[in-house]
């Protein structure tokens, strides 16, 4: 089993914010989080600081690898910093060989 987690500080939310499950939206400075692990990957924000996570709209998500779950996470900063009510990003996937 491979498992493995990202966390980034200090994003701070487009216009708009970020989609959450249990709060609706967020807006200003958050704490992105992406946990990789059964071949799936999990996305919770919180407010920088704060001590409740919230679900990240579009989470869970199927990832095959630890590495797309890297790209994942990095895809969700991107969105969470352009805002317009920000969800889990859909990553572009390669054609079978």
């Amino acid at each position: 089993m491979s498992w493995a987690s990202w966390t980034t500080a200090g994003v701070y939310t487009g216009r708009g914010g970020v989609l959450t499950d249990e709060a609706g939206v967020l807006t200003g400075d958050v704490t992105v989080h992406t946990t990789f692990a059964d071949r799936e990957a999990r996305v919770a924000v919180q407010y920088s600081g704060a001590s409740d996570w919230f679900t990240m709209s579009g989470s869970p998500v199927p990832c095959d690898s630890e590495e797309e779950s890297r790209d994942l996470h990095d895809a969700v900063v991107a969105a969470v910093r352009e805002g317009k009510g920000a969800t889990v990003p859909t990553l572009p996937t390669a054609p079978p060989l």
